[in-house]
């Protein structure tokens, strides 16, 4: 599974919205600083990446924010 795949899954889940685009914006879709917490945790035991907060204001979409996640992933040993 993509990474893209897999923030998208995490999204729908904790916003409750099953249809949500690669480009949609989290605050724009209702996301807020609890759910941005759970989002975050989710990240680190689904995919075990640990995303900053600061990254997660930044990249506020499916799609950066799994650009973001894979750039990790290059880096790593």
């Amino acid at each position: 599974m993509m990474i893209a795949d897999s923030v998208r899954a995490i999204w729908c889940r904790e916003l409750k919205c099953d249809d949500i685009a690669a480009d949609d914006d989290f605050f724009t879709l209702g996301g807020q600083s609890m759910i941005m917490f759970k989002i975050q945790d989710a990240f680190l035991t689904e995919l075990g990446v640990e995303v900053p907060m600061d990254q997660m204001f930044l990249n506020p979409t499916v799609a950066s924010i799994s650009a973001y996640i894979e750039s990790l992933e290059a880096v790593a040993p």
